[in-house]
């Protein structure tokens, strides 16, 4: 991508932002916002609906994961190159009922050539921390923006 000068590293981070949720339907779905983007981090939030319950009544850890993992998208694409997880673990820490609130928030560790080490940390309405995620990602080849980024305003 040919910079525009007038664009600052958090204008270029909310533009690939601005990009990546138009086509991202399944954050979308799930009721997923974005809170905040920046630079090699991003924070979600997303509510816990009854279908997303398991049988033990509490917020099925996949849809846990999903957000800590959408966070962790936003996070790594904030530079304007496709990348995408490489690997990611999750460690769930507490029960989440129905009508909760998850705020997941990822923050870059570390990046060195096409590889970034992330970790979220996703929390309820009340600041509990509910599970850690690490997420390892790697850059493909592609921008997310275009030779005009002013177009994805």
């Amino acid at each position: 991508m040919e910079q525009d000068n007038d664009m600052s590293t958090q204008d270029i981070a909310q533009a690939c932002a601005d990009t990546m949720w138009q086509d991202d339907r399944a954050s979308k779905a799930l009721g997923m916002s974005i809170v905040r983007i920046a630079p090699g981090e991003a924070v979600l939030s997303m509510p816990v609906r009854e279908d997303m319950t398991n049988g033990h009544d509490i917020c099925h850890g996949g849809f846990m994961f999903t957000l800590a993992d959408s966070a962790f998208a936003f996070a790594c694409n904030t530079y304007n190159q496709r990348t995408v997880a490489q690997q990611c673990a999750v460690t769930f820490l507490r029960p989440v009922p129905a009508g909760e609130t998850l705020t997941a928030h990822a923050i870059e560790r570390s990046k060195a050539g096409r590889g970034g080490i992330y970790d979220v940390t996703v929390r309820d309405s009340k600041n509990v921390v509910v599970a850690e995620f690490r997420g390892h990602s790697r850059t493909i080849s592609g921008e997310l923006l275009g030779s005009t980024p002013a177009q994805h305003s």
